[in-house]
């Protein structure tokens, strides 16, 4: 299980519900083949087109939404992992491509 630090002073790691437990640091499959197969009875990891993510403000937007700030992040290796409102999850690479989904 790898651990969540929380950005917002509101949040508890018991509002990420059982998603820290989908990972595992000594599984060596990036964090999306781990998410899609742990989660899998969820809906796995089915990423959404359209997102724009700012890498200095870790902000997440979809045109005609509000950007979304983090309220959570961890890291997985090399791969960050950012938990926002209303369930959007992003894994972001080190080379700064990312992909998004809902896991809820």
């Amino acid at each position: 299980m790898i651990q969540f630090q929380m950005l917002d002073p509101r949040m508890t790691t018991a509002h990420l519900g059982l998603l820290p437990e989908f990972f595992n640091p000594l599984d060596p499959r990036p964090a999306k083949e781990q998410i899609d197969q742990n989660y899998a009875h969820g809906g796995g990891w089915s990423p959404m087109a359209g997102f724009k993510f700012d890498v200095v403000s870790l902000k997440l937007s979809y045109p005609g939404d509000p950007p979304m700030r983090p309220l959570a992040w961890a890291k997985l290796r090399d791969e960050l992992i950012i938990f926002y409102d209303h369930s959007w999850l992003a894994i972001v690479q080190p080379d700064g491509s990312y992909e998004v989904s809902r896991v809820d």
